[in-house]
């Protein structure tokens, strides 16, 4: 779920990766600054339960609205693969190549071989966890990218792109070997995501994306021969922080990195949109040399405002042991998004958007959110609230509202106020 292409050019531009569940998420990653998308169809991918999948029918349509804004697509097919999996495992790959998919992103051995079989260019997974020079020279037959192990440190990362340009390690398509790189969101308490938990208490196999997430819960240690309980510091031991690399994301680029990946296919459009445009910014002021402390503060506060479990500012990059739990369920973000209406109409003229409000009040100087799946996300502050042609400060439920937007919206798209989150 990542990408980084390594060049000879000692600063190339960097690509962001973003991930796209749904429609919405993947217009908004466009629009916040994606270079490349990845999501998953079916149930061959990691996220099968926890994002809403696309359909192999929608492949197509995808291809179609990222090659016009020039954006790379990447299919997950990741997980372990059982011989009754192998005749939907060719279906999706012969429909990826079909439809002009960039590339697969893949970890057992069955889809490697059927993809490079047909031609497909092949990315392997984080899954492989791949953590030497050694098994990237081995992965070379099959994949043109090779994302390594999470628990790697940026030193081991700077030596493997240094070998892979030493020894001009190329591909299947003759250019060096590119080496992809997690940069934002969810940590998996297992090496590279490699958990048993769920399998082993509920039959639901995390490594064939139907993780039931037993570590985000609280848990008793309890001495069976004496019936003590153990005093833990933290009930939520196993839940890992999330990954925020935006603070070093200069020592990242500097090691060779050029392609960052940004976890959340499970995540909110509004999350996407934010992360996106952060690590696209935050890129950019790097190669443009206006990367600085008080724009890495900006950046992590807007990161702070979305979906989080708490932000790990260094991971293992840095040589630091996992030892940051989440410290409490769900998500630590500092804003909440409440739904109060949906989209009835837009005036394309005046750009004004008319919304009725279906759960909630709302009033001038409000921060609202829009959401849906072609219009991606739109968040504005909303200066003036119109009510059959005339001004008022604030509607309630059941008003019917009228008030500018700076792009198209469309009918049924989402209408959320958002709030300071309450503690």
């Amino acid at each position: 779920m990542s990408i980084i292409s390594i060049f000879y050019d000692p600063m190339p531009t960097i690509e962001i990766m973003s991930p796209a569940g749904s429609f919405a998420s993947l217009n908004t990653a466009i629009k916040a600054g994606a270079d490349s998308v990845y999501f998953g169809v079916e149930q061959l991918n990691m996220r099968a339960r926890a994002a809403n999948n696309f359909r192999i029918t929608d492949l197509p349509e995808i291809v179609g609205i990222c090659k016009e804004k020039k954006v790379k697509t990447y299919l997950t097919v990741n997980t372990i693969l059982y011989d009754h999996d192998l005749a939907l495992l060719r279906k999706v790959c012969d429909a990826a190549k079909a439809a002009g998919i960039t590339a697969v992103i893949a970890s057992d051995v069955a889809a490697l071989q059927y993809a490079h079989s047909i031609g497909l260019e092949i990315h392997i997974s984080t899954q492989q966890n791949v953590s030497n020079i050694e098994a990237v020279r081995f992965f070379a037959q099959f994949a043109d990218v090779v994302v390594l192990a999470r628990e790697l440190t940026l030193n081991q990362i700077k030596k493997i792109i240094a070998e892979i340009k030493k020894d001009k390690i190329v591909g299947p398509r003759g250019e060096l070997i590119r080496i992809e790189l997690f940069a934002h969101g969810a940590l998996c308490v297992a090496i590279s995501g490699k958990c048993y938990m769920s399998l082993a208490t509920q039959n639901a196999s995390a490594n064939r994306g139907a993780c039931t997430q037993n570590c985000r819960r609280t848990y008793r240690v309890i001495d069976e021969e004496n019936g003590e309980e153990l005093v833990l510091d933290n009930k939520y031991i196993m839940s890992p922080k999330d990954l925020c690399t935006i603070g070093f994301l200069d020592q990242i680029l500097a090691a060779g990195v050029s392609v960052l990946k940004l976890e959340g296919r499970g995540r909110s459009p509004e999350y996407v949109h934010v992360v996106t445009k952060c690590y696209r910014e935050a890129a950019d002021a790097v190669e443009n040399g206006t990367y600085t402390p008080e724009k890495i503060a900006a950046w992590t506060t807007q990161l702070e405002g979305v979906y989080n479990r708490g932000l790990w500012h260094g991971g293992y990059y840095l040589g630091k042991q996992l030892g940051e739990w989440s410290g409490e369920y769900g998500s630590h973000t500092t804003k909440q998004n409440d739904y109060i209406g949906h989209v009835t109409n837009f005036f394309r003229k005046v750009s004004v958007g008319e919304f009725t409000l279906d759960a909630g009040d709302i009033a001038e100087g409000s921060e609202i959110l829009i959401t849906g799946d072609t219009t991606g996300v739109i968040k504005i502050k909303v200066t003036e609230i119109i009510i059959n042609e005339k001004p008022v400060s604030s509607a309630k439920k059941g008003d019917i509202i009228t008030f500018k937007v700076p792009e198209r919206v469309r009918p049924n798209d989402k209408l959320f106020v958002v709030h300071d989150r309450k503690k």
